[in-house]
């Protein structure tokens, strides 16, 4: 039975806008430039503004832009479009710099991968064709370390299914040795203990520094790995000065000897800063990178075509489905102008927020003056949501006097010392860290005795609290620290 009834519901959506800031927000700035450039490419209406002389202003358009009847012949006025006023309102340059100041940039080199150092120098070698198909397939199974982690069990079989071509274990290893010749030495390991002992067996073994290192990586690799030194020595019959010189021929090895080719080919890793705090006599400046704020217009060509078709009379269907595409790539442009507006002062009012709050840090760069400070109450003082916060210190860096840091490091729990203050979680771990970094590494200090310590300074807090601060701070247990 079909029954009608009335019903009031209260809904809260976010409109088209709203999205593309949210969106934005969380963007850093190298990931900025990149979307700019997408939305100039899909969006005609839109243009980078370097030349100021062909920047246009666009006042605010009507918001009714769904109406095509023939009646309405009038819904498009040329008005709500153009200004006659020619200052820009919306340059967003935080430096002005002008025409005759170059903008400098790092060049980046390029050059050959990893995979192909390997592949020129496997293909020197007086190998057969067989053996050039089977190496070339394990040089591209090789993971940016060197190492290779596909069992060779599983290759004889992905030869066969995707290559078919028929091979076993024993042709596949004969092959793996020959890699294993190339350099940088280590270079087609399974696994660490096989790459340190390619790499021993290079160097000089009438050194009975290297005979030692190889004997401790092949017997006692596991004792090794877990510094069980006593052991070690108990077991293979050497002396301390024995055992410590092994082990500094060890630690001049290579864990990863693909990262060594790696290093001169590694695309840009550089960390770009999104906020620049400077200390000018005592008082601290805020500037914003200068790619967060770029020149953007409206294109002239879609003046033009708006001023023709204010000068043309009555309209058919193509001509108004083209003025309907023209408005469309208008209110797209100009959303997104506002965007960027928008969140360049979004960005700008957040970060001083922060940097005011942190004041004693910024001036001094100590870290235990660093207040705790989580994200509501930096959002409390900007009159802004939670989650606003949180997409706008999302992958940004702040530059300062002391480093270039990630915005989120700058957030931390609180807890009450002795005193009755309320300390910064952060405070804790660099006086955590500071007392490990001044341990006798021959007898590092265990987490009871860290907690212990810490207490004694006046922040009671339990092992297990000073075991996951430890970890966060990517500090191993005490026996991983220990040393000869």
């Amino acid at each position: 039975m079909l029954t009608q009834k009335l019903q009031q519901k209260l809904q809260q959506k976010l409109s088209p806008q709203q999205i593309q800031l949210m969106k934005l927000l969380q963007v850093p700035t190298i990931a900025l430039e990149q979307r700019i450039k997408q939305e100039i490419e899909e969006n005609p209406a839109l243009e980078d503004g370097s030349d100021p002389d062909e920047i246009e202003e666009f006042a605010d358009i009507a918001d009714d832009s769904s109406e095509t009847d023939d009646t309405q012949d009038d819904e498009f006025d040329l008005e709500d479009y153009l200004d006659d006023d020619d200052l820009p309102d919306y340059r967003y340059k935080v430096n002005n710099q002008g025409r005759d100041e170059d903008e400098k940039s790092v060049p980046y080199a390029s050059g050959k991968t990893f995979h192909d150092i390997v592949y020129s120098q496997f293909h020197l070698k007086e190998i057969t064709e067989r053996q050039r198909i089977i190496g070339d397939f394990i040089i591209g199974n090789l993971d940016d370390s060197g190492y290779l982690n596909r069992d060779l069990e599983a290759m004889v079989d992905d030869f066969a299914f995707t290559q078919n071509f028929m091979t076993d274990v024993e042709e596949i290893e004969e092959v793996l040795k020959i890699i294993q010749s190339l350099d940088p030495p280590g270079i087609g390991a399974r696994n660490l203990q096989e790459c340190l002992l390619i790499q021993l067996e290079r160097k000089d073994q009438s050194n009975p520094a290297v005979k030692n290192a190889i004997m401790l990586i092949k017997r006692f690799f596991l004792e090794f790995s877990k510094k069980h030194y006593s052991r070690i020595i108990k077991r293979a019959g050497i002396s301390e000065d024995e055992l410590k010189e092994a082990i500094e021929e060890i630690m001049k090895l290579n864990p990863k000897p693909g990262n060594s080719l790696n290093e001169s080919i590694k695309v840009n890793h550089y960390i770009t800063p999104d906020f620049i705090i400077t200390n000018e006599d005592g008082e601290l400046r805020l500037t914003l990178n200068s790619r967060n704020a770029p020149e953007l217009h409206v294109s002239r060509s879609y003046k033009e075509m708006f001023e023709a078709y204010s000068k043309s009379g009555k309209k058919d269907k193509k001509q108004k489905e083209a003025v309907m595409f023209i408005k469309q790539k208008l209110d797209s442009a100009k959303w997104f102008i506002d965007a960027i507006k928008q969140r360049q002062q979004t960005l700008l009012l957040t970060m001083e927020a922060i940097m005011n709050y942190q004041k004693e840090y910024f001036l001094t760069g100590d870290e235990t003056k660093l207040k705790p400070m989580i994200l509501k109450d930096i959002a409390e003082l900007v009159n802004l949501d939670i989650s606003t916060i949180s997409r706008v210190v999302n992958s940004k860096y702040v530059q300062t006097p002391f480093g270039t840091f990630l915005l989120k490091s700058f957030f931390s729990e609180s807890m009450t010392n002795t005193d009755g203050e309320e300390v910064s979680t952060r405070e804790i771990k660099k006086i955590l860290q500071d007392v490990i970094d001044s341990e006798d590494k021959k007898k590092p200090v265990i987490d009871e005795k860290l907690a212990q310590i810490l207490k004694e300074k006046g922040y009671n807090i339990a092992r297990r609290t000073v075991a996951k601060y430890r970890e966060q701070l990517g500090i191993p247990v005490a026996r991983m620290r220990k040393e000869l």
